[in-house]
């Protein structure tokens, strides 16, 4: 029996986009990290940054049954023929281990940027014609709408940014069967000024966008949440921090919630590309 996308990923992941690098002089790093996060017992790599098959590609080739998936490629990024060639490359010399990530991506980012949910529609259709299943591919999905397209179309859902009250909205519409895997992000301080400095210097670039947005103001949050870099509540409903127990608890809190699988991003001051090894061996380790 072929086993299921959950069963596949497992409970944890990482989501990282310091993994997708492009630097020829990383690709042994790169694969190293990527076979050791195998070891530490990650089911999954989630690849941020618009990320296509062939940024994961070659971290299939470096291990052995660790899932690898965009998270997300933009349907405006790539055209569905190009991206159903790789798919069925990558799917030939390592069966099962790639799962396309997709998203509609933001509306500042993109030229041209109309009818998103059509879109992706258009894009799943024309996959379909191709040969990609339906069932290895997952859409980062935030809205109902979206979330009923991961649902009917898709194995299921990859939301970004969310809470696990969001969560708990999602598998509600998605129901009991398909994938539901948010990303979380974590910072591994338990000095809260600290902590929250650190989450709100990364949070700001994603509150320019009205895709997050927008979706902060159906859950709840309110304008002045938003505002000025995103409030405490806003920060410590989005992020993990603090001391083992505390991070442990928070991605409880989406389980709890009906995730399938969270992706954990590890959120770092001034960390630049380097890879945080240490921080995965320590998530590793207090999830164990």
């Amino acid at each position: 029996m072929t086993a299921s996308l959950q069963e596949t990923v497992g409970r944890h992941g990482v989501w990282s986009v310091e993994l997708r690098s492009e630097d020829a002089s990383r690709r042994g790093e790169l694969d190293e990290a990527a076979a050791e996060l195998e070891e530490l017992g990650y089911g999954a790599v989630w690849l941020g940054g618009s990320s296509t098959v062939d940024h994961a590609a070659p971290l299939i080739g470096a291990t052995r049954r660790v899932v690898v998936g965009t998270s997300i490629q933009s349907v405006w990024q790539r055209d569905a023929a190009t991206t159903a060639a790789g798919f069925a490359e990558v799917e030939a010399a390592h069966p099962g281990r790639f799962v396309l990530g997709l998203g509609v991506s933001h509306g500042p980012l993109v030229k041209d940027y109309r009818r998103p949910y059509a879109a992706m529609v258009g894009y799943l259709d024309e996959l379909d014609a191709a040969g990609v299943p339906a069932d290895r591919r997952v859409l980062a999905a935030l809205g109902p709408k979206m979330l009923g397209l991961s649902r009917d179309r898709a194995a299921g859902a990859v939301p970004y940014l969310v809470t696990p009250e969001h969560t708990a909205q999602a598998r509600e519409i998605l129901g009991d069967g398909p994938l539901l895997a948010p990303e979380l992000k974590v910072v591994l301080e338990t000095d809260p000024a600290r902590a929250r400095e650190t989450a709100r210097a990364y949070l700001a670039r994603y509150l320019r966008f009205p895709n997050y947005t927008g979706n902060f103001l159906r859950m709840g949050f309110t304008e002045a949440d938003i505002a000025d870099g995103g409030s405490d509540r806003l920060v410590d409903a989005v992020f993990a921090w603090g001391d083992e127990t505390r991070i442990r608890e928070r991605v409880t809190a989406f389980h709890e919630a009906g995730a399938d699988h969270v992706a954990l991003q590890v959120v770092r001051a001034d960390a630049g590309d380097s890879l945080p090894r240490k921080e995965w061996r320590t998530l590793a380790s207090l999830l164990a």
